[in-house]
């Protein structure tokens, strides 16, 4: 027997998506953002990348808001910059304790319900597309529940935990939209690039009771996030020499589409939010003195909301962070268009 309660059957993806419909004028919202993505990476585009948002979205509204801010901003650097909005629905624990993102509490200071859950986390997606023009990011932190947001998004990430997951990157390279793979915690990036490998090529699997064939992904990706070691000290890796290496790990690999994206938080930063700037523009400099870096390096990674650093859940600030602390939204502003001002 097995020690867990089974609750409800929840709905299927194609049920939810049937009640929750995506509206063709949507669609077509998307898609163009697919697009424009699409082409930085394949390098049809030399725009810069620029996902962006809060550690995790835990509150609706006050995403909407930063979303909504980010739109304005997007129209003014569009000839240089592409935005994606981080709404990262799924909170990846270390120790499995604490909130596990909008996912299992849509709100954090109730109990879990995965059912709303999963309903608030479509509405969340699909408010940005109607109310902002954006497509966005969200972490696959469980395979098994991408169906539920996979006409919506337009960037995937796969976190330094699950990397090297099997389902994980199976699953990915059943996508059709970039996504990124993050180097493990341990630092180890032969991990991180055999996690790309994998994803960028065709699979035979069980996904959601089904027997599937994947064709593989060839905008899978590595994603630079630092890393800790077995003291727990965080160390960076996203100085130019980190990303020459880069270059030689994937000249080593017949892999299409070479690209890295560099996370400014994690264990790049050591979790000081504030270095996020001091790293973003160490890696503009970065690409300014190589081509090889400026072609691999196509964005950055970083954790922002409408205030500076973290709270406790219930201390009820608007728009800061529940979860890691992030950029506050002028420190933001300043730093997209300092970015801009460098391409």
């Amino acid at each position: 027997m097995m020690n867990m309660t089974f609750i409800r059957k929840l709905p299927i993806p194609m049920e939810i998506k049937k009640e929750y419909p995506l509206t063709p004028e949507l669609a077509k919202v998307r898609e163009h953002q697919c697009g424009e993505t699409k082409k930085i990476f394949t390098g049809e585009s030399d725009k810069f990348l620029l996902v962006i948002g809060p550690c995790s979205a835990d509150n609706e509204d006050s995403v909407i808001e930063y979303i909504t801010r980010l739109r304005t901003v997007q129209d003014k650097v569009s000839d240089k910059i592409v935005i994606i909005p981080r709404i990262y629905t799924g909170k990846p624990r270390t120790t499995g304790d604490g909130y596990k993102g909008m996912l299992h509490q849509p709100n954090p200071k109730e109990n879990p319900d995965l059912l709303n859950g999963i309903i608030a986390i479509r509405d969340l997606h699909m408010r940005a597309l109607r109310e902002a023009g954006f497509a966005c990011a969200d972490e696959m932190l469980y395979p098994e529940n991408h169906r539920y947001l996979d006409d919506l998004l337009a960037y995937v990430a796969v976190g330094a935990r699950s990397s090297e997951d099997q389902h994980h990157r199976m699953t990915s390279s059943g996508l059709d939209i970039p996504v990124g793979m993050k180097n493990p915690t341990s630092g180890d990036l032969s991990v991180m690039m055999n996690s790309v490998t994998a994803a960028q090529h065709p699979h035979a699997f069980i996904y959601r009771g089904w027997e599937v064939r994947s064709e593989g992904n060839p905008l899978a990706h590595a994603i630079l996030r630092g890393y800790v070691d077995e003291k727990g000290h965080s160390y960076p890796n996203y100085h130019y020499e980190d990303l020459i290496k880069m270059t030689e790990l994937y000249a080593e690999r017949d892999l299409k589409n070479p690209a890295v994206i560099v996370d400014t938080n994690h264990s790049n930063s050591g979790k000081k939010y504030l270095e996020q700037i001091r790293i973003a523009k160490e890696v503009m400099s970065s690409r300014r003195q190589s081509g090889d870096v400026k072609r691999l390096v196509k964005g950055l990674m970083i954790e922002s909301y409408l205030e500076d650093g973290a709270q406790k859940i219930g201390e009820g600030v608007f728009g800061k962070s529940i979860t890691d602390p992030c950029l506050g939204w002028k420190k933001t502003e300043r730093l997209i268009f300092d970015i801009a001002d460098t391409l």
